[in-house]
């Protein structure tokens, strides 16, 4: 006898559990759609991560990994999803691990992410993160050839984003690869100096007032003064600012 009312009133612990359960997790979806109504962003993050330890979920983890990313909390989303390639990852995933890692100051971490999403779904965006990492990276021959593709499918409509200033700014897309080809350009011989500035005049020419492309143009005006033992890269060949897609 003692058994079956012990029997009787684990079950109803378990029923009243999983009640519980069902009763929060409508609660913290609920909560969700609303911060999401409010624009909370930490509401959100708040009603996510609750609703990740009652029922997780690959997408919901995805989810709020995109939401730290984009709040540019990078070390929060890359802690929430990891940082290891992995071709399994969902392409949110992969967004939120290249643009953290990239914005982490992590170019051959990103890289990696950056080109499985490239593999996935080739666009002249996708073509000129990678030419930018590569050319952080060293790699000058990978990044041309992102380059080429580029701005061979790069539209007159498309811009990228510059937050190097102060306030943000918008250029061409072609411009912006025209940039990175006369960095590349000086990077491989740093005795054509006209050449890489060829190229930058023509990525002003498309946008005279593309900031960073008037840095480049001044370092390497400077360069053309100077002794050659004192030729060094251009510093925006340096510069670590982030740009999105647009």
């Amino acid at each position: 006898m003692k058994r079956i009312i012990f029997v009787l009133v684990f079950a109803s612990g378990l029923m009243a559990s999983a009640q519980t359960k069902s009763e929060l997790q409508k609660h913290y979806e609920a909560f969700y759609n609303e911060m999401k109504l409010q624009g909370d962003v930490n509401g959100v993050i708040n009603a996510l991560t609750h609703l990740n330890v009652i029922s997780p979920s690959t997408d919901r983890r995805d989810t709020l990994a995109y939401v730290y990313a984009n709040d540019n909390q990078h070390m929060q989303a890359l802690n929430t999803i990891g940082i290891d390639r992995n071709e399994a990852d969902s392409d949110l995933a992969l967004q939120v691990k290249a643009i953290s890692l990239k914005a982490l100051n992590q170019p051959k971490r990103a890289l990696e992410q950056f080109e499985l999403l490239f593999k996935r779904s080739p666009n002249a965006f996708l073509a000129y993160e990678l030419a930018d990492l590569k050319i952080q990276t060293g790699d000058s021959a990978g990044a041309s050839s992102n380059i080429a593709y580029g701005i061979a499918n790069a539209t007159d409509e498309m811009k990228y984003a510059f937050y190097e200033r102060q306030q943000p700014y918008e250029v061409p897309l072609k411009a912006a690869f025209l940039h990175l080809k006369g960095l590349i350009a000086y990077n491989v011989d740093k005795t054509n100096i006209d050449g890489a500035l060829a190229h930058i005049n023509e990525a002003l020419a498309l946008e005279p007032n593309f900031n960073l492309a008037s840095l480049s143009k001044q370092a390497l005006e400077s360069r053309k003064e100077q002794p050659e033992a004192a030729k060094e890269t251009p510093a925006a060949t340096k510069d670590k600012s982030k740009a999105k897609k647009q």
